[in-house]
């Protein structure tokens, strides 16, 4: 296990998703729960999480397709 290169790797892949997020607002999206009833307030991102975890799956899947 060639542990610099993976955390060089795994700082590569958090420094992408910091800058993507950056220009793309996720977050209310459609389908993402969100209530708002005096001055309390629920926010559950489902569908940001889908998308978090589609997009964290295909990166890991080509990360481990070609060590």
């Amino acid at each position: 296990m060639n542990v610099p290169k993976t955390i060089m790797t795994l700082g590569v892949i958090i420094f992408v998703i910091g800058f993507v997020m950056k220009f793309i607002q996720l977050g209310r999206l459609p389908g993402d729960i969100f209530f708002k009833k005096g001055n309390t307030t629920f926010y559950f991102p489902i569908m940001t999480s889908i998308i978090v975890s589609i997009v964290l799956s295909a990166i890991f899947y080509l990360i481990s397709r070609f060590k």
